[in-house]
């Protein structure tokens, strides 16, 4: 099965028609200043394609979790502002999401013009259970395009979700992967079927629950898997050590356990911890061995011993994927040990290593500690469907998009 890419929509012939655009626009906000605009810079180049051909482009795209309904704090107002400055052209923003604002401002469209509706998800039915009712947004989404439109995936954020505006409008329109996303499928399916070895795998953030899935999947097929940030305390407890008052998901102790039985060769776990009287940026803070967390305190980075350590390891691997921050890297007190990890994974990539940052808090840390982007092989827009695909789970988003 092949999916159509946005150079066969463009070959087909885009001027004059409208072409629905789902992009992943969902940019952390801080009192409305959007603090890191990558994934608004990333799906420029497929908008600004169809905008140099003469298309109608019509976006969709969500900003945090409204219950859906309207929440002006969760407005794509600042998003559309910031898209504009990046195309250097107008960007219209509908007043809300398929109503009588929307369908006005798209019948008004001429060639070249972008069309941002409001958040997606303040429609109940872009995230619904029940077919029918996604069914009955992407209808209303598509008449904004009209007959002969197209549609253009290109949030890979969001392929791994089976949601109106991501799969259902698609089986109603020729649909085509947009740039954004036919490079994230192709950088991830490197990673699964044409792997050089050897081949190291960086995971953190704060719970094992999340990780768990892709641990199970990687561990047999890498051989480092290096454990950092909040979900290393779980294996730490597994292992009998003391983690003080860090965070613990004590359920997965068991499965921790097992995981270390299984696979001691390839599991490397922090031996030093930064750890912490509380958990603030001017919090008090000692390094300490791992087996030595105070009662009370909290580990709130890895050691510089244990980022040396992994540092050593990913400096020499020739594949490495990275998901989850060592620490709490938005304190600069507690993110050496992400710079470190970082700077190990950037030295990699400069003797030939391919190396992928896996979305989410990691694309952040990569962008917050000032870390060249150009010193990794790829960035991913979406961490939770790299996840996904790397367990091989189907994507609703791009199986749809097959055949």
């Amino acid at each position: 099965m092949t999916v159509k890419t946005l150079q066969d929509l463009l070959d087909e012939g885009v001027e004059g028609r409208g072409v629905l655009v789902r992009s992943d626009l969902n940019v952390p906000l801080d009192n409305g200043v959007i603090t890191d605009p990558g994934r608004i810079i990333a799906s420029v180049p497929t908008i600004s394609k169809l905008v140099e051909a003469g298309a109608k482009v019509v976006l969709t795209a969500h900003l945090g979790r409204p219950k859906g309904e309207p929440d002006p704090a969760l407005s794509l107002a600042p998003v559309a502002e910031r898209l504009a400055q990046e195309l250097g052209r107008n960007v219209q923003l509908a007043g809300d999401v398929v109503g009588q604002d929307a369908l006005a401002r798209s019948e008004g469209l001429t060639d070249g013009d972008v069309l941002l509706l409001e958040n997606i998800r303040f429609d109940p039915r872009e995230t619904s259970k029940d077919d029918a009712e996604r069914g009955k947004l992407a209808r209303a989404l598509v008449e904004l395009v009209g007959d002969d439109g197209a549609f253009v995936s290109d949030g890979f954020g969001v392929v791994h979700r089976k949601q109106a505006s991501v799969y259902d409008v698609a089986e109603l329109l020729p649909h085509y992967a947009g740039t954004l996303v036919a490079a994230e499928v192709d950088v991830l399916r490197k990673l699964t079927t044409d792997t050089e070895r050897p081949y190291a795998v960086v995971l953190g953030g704060s719970k094992v629950s999340d990780k768990l899935a892709v641990i199970e999947a990687l561990a047999p097929k890498v051989d480092t898997l290096v454990i950092g940030g909040g979900m290393c305390f779980t294996f730490l407890a597994a292992q009998g050590l003391p983690v003080g008052s860090s965070l613990l998901q004590e359920e997965m102790i068991e499965t921790c356990r097992g995981l270390l039985d299984r696979y001691a060769d390839v599991i490397h776990l922090p031996r030093d911890i930064v750890a912490a009287e509380k958990f603030a940026a001017d919090a008090d803070s000692k390094v300490v061995p791992a087996n030595e967390i105070p009662d009370g305190w909290m580990g709130l980075d890895i050691g510089p011993d244990s980022a040396d350590r992994f540092g050593a390891l990913l400096t020499e691997a020739r594949t490495v994927f990275w998901n989850g921050p060592m620490g709490v890297f938005e304190f600069e007190k507690f993110a050496d040990g992400t710079r470190k990890v970082a700077e190990a994974i950037v030295r990699a990539t400069g003797k030939g290593a391919f190396t992928v940052v896996g979305g989410g808090d990691s694309a952040a840390a990569v962008r917050t500690l000032g870390l060249p982007e150009d010193g990794f092989s790829h960035i991913s827009t979406g961490g939770g469907a790299s996840l996904e695909y790397l367990e091989g789970k189907e994507l609703p988003g791009i199986a749809v998009l097959e055949g």
